[in-house]
């Protein structure tokens, strides 16, 4: 009975509350409710924690108000800390990160945000942007700052990156490999069984501090033609993070890193708005482009000649850090060894012809030419390997799941500096595509993040690409024609 219920209301369990009278009876509770908070009446505090189950109280009492204690401040992460080889604590060793670096910069404000999210009531943390934005970076920097959150264990942090195609990324999977990673039994028929599986990592990660990270999780969706946005391959998936939103407790909490924002955790998340968090991410500030530069080696004083040059080129990619990045690695080794005129003078052009389209778009009223050369992602050979690939496969993912984004991304590249929605939207009618149609591919765009919005002065909605997306766009455009 209790199954079919469950089977029934799709997994939700609302209504059948485990309890035991003796330590053995544990062992009689049926696996579908596994996952569930069970009372044991056995114990002193087992009947007090029913009795406030059943009466809607909380499982604490609140206590009476104190004098208020003021803490010292925080001491900042700014490094990772300090530990010799022959520790013996290996578990309180950071592990070695996909994306951070020593290069680190910026992002301090959003840091402090983020992690008091997860620090009271976060359970799902989304960074969400275009390629190369920095998103796992931010999320193993935010791991570093919660390091004292699961207390310098970093056997409690972990990470899933679905770049590696050579791990399978169903959910069954994965949900046995964590937990077997973990310390739990899975065995042959747990693996067959991906309700269990499911009900087992969920109670695991709300019993236990875990901060998980998936990276890249547009690997495994797949664009929804109806609605314009994604939805994943594995609709376990879906259920899976459903549950951990809609759990009456959890001590863990999972970061997301995603080109796109999955449609079925915003329609999910809109239960438990407490619960979850969407945080795009934008290129960095000039402060920051200039912090990144000096990082790397480069001088970025007041009196360097090179200083002016560096945040041209940091304006002209709005502060993408992939791109910063490379560009940095390229002036400090041969053959400039830190030359930024000489490197200046024999690119120059493909920055200045950048302002100079955007310059004219302002004060000429020039906005709009397909002819434009934006080449920031491919003048270099390091940055068509490490800057334009990653672009073409972004472009790949959306004319493959979803057709008319693709055709209106190519469409408005011919567009120098933000325009009036209609502008974009128009190029689409020539196409033979609605007005459904075309709202569905503006959607899908936007949950994407291949797009960018602003309001007038006027209060008038305006969109635009990043420089860099533009260049890719353009690119496509002339293979359409």
């Amino acid at each position: 009975v209790i199954i079919q219920e469950l089977y029934d209301d799709q997994g939700k369990n609302s209504k059948f509350i485990p309890v035991t009278f003796t330590p053995q009876d544990a062992d009689f509770i049926p696996s579908p409710l596994g996952s569930a908070t069970n009372y044991r009446l056995n114990t002193t505090d087992g009947y007090e924690l029913l009795y406030r189950r059943l009466t809607n109280q909380p499982r604490t009492r609140k206590p009476d108000l104190g004098k208020l204690q003021t803490l010292a401040p925080r001491d900042r992460k700014q490094v990772f800390p300090a530990i010799s080889d022959d520790s013996p604590a290996s578990n309180s060793r950071p592990l070695n990160f996909f994306a951070l670096d020593d290069t680190w910069v910026g992002r301090e404000s959003l840091i402090q945000d983020l992690s008091r999210r997860v620090e009271s009531s976060c359970r799902l943390l989304i960074l969400v942007g275009i390629t190369g934005i920095g998103k796992t970076a931010l999320g193993e920097r935010l791991a570093v700052e919660l390091s004292d959150w699961f207390e310098g264990d970093w056997s409690k942090f972990h990470e899933e990156n679905f770049e590696n195609e050579e791990q399978t990324s169903d959910f069954a999977s994965v949900a046995a490999r964590w937990l077997e990673k973990w310390g739990e039994v899975v065995t042959p028929e747990d693996r067959k069984d991906t309700q269990r599986l499911l009900y087992r990592l969920v109670r695991h990660l709300r019993e236990n501090r875990y901060l998980v990270q998936i990276d890249s999780l547009e690997k495994i969706l797949q664009g929804n033609e109806e609605e314009g946005w994604s939805d994943f391959k594995d609709e376990w998936w879906v259920r899976f993070f459903e549950s951990l939103l809609a759990a009456d407790s959890c001590e863990s909490c999972i970061i997301l890193t995603s080109q796109d924002l999955p449609g079925q955790i915003e329609q999910v998340g809109t239960r438990y708005q407490n619960f979850w968090h969407c945080q795009p991410l934008r290129g960095l500030e000039e402060p920051e482009r200039l912090a990144l530069f000096a990082k790397t080696g480069l001088e970025v004083s007041a009196e360097s000649t090179g200083r002016a040059y560096l945040e041209r080129i940091g304006g002209a990619y709005e502060g993408h850090p992939l791109a910063l990045r490379v560009i940095a690695g390229e002036i400090v080794n041969r053959p400039f060894n830190g030359n930024v005129l000489g490197y200046w003078n024999l690119y120059r052009k493909e920055i200045e012809e950048v302002e100079k389209a955007i310059e004219e778009a302002k004060s000429q009223g020039i906005t709009a030419s397909k002819d434009d050369q934006f080449n920031l992602h491919k003048y270099t050979q390091k940055l068509r390997t490490n800057v334009r690939v990653r672009l073409e496969k972004t472009f790949d993912r959306l004319k493959e799941g979803v057709r008319e984004a693709y055709l209106l991304l190519c469409e408005s590249s011919v567009y120098r500096c933000e325009v009036p929605a209609v502008f974009w939207l128009s190029h689409l009618e020539d196409w033979d595509i609605d007005e459904g149609g075309q709202q569905m591919a503006l959607e899908a765009l936007k949950n994407r993040y291949l797009v960018e919005e602003k309001f007038d002065e006027h209060n008038q909605y305006l969109l635009r690409q990043h420089n860099m997306i533009r260049g890719v766009s353009l690119e496509h455009l002339r293979k359409l024609d």
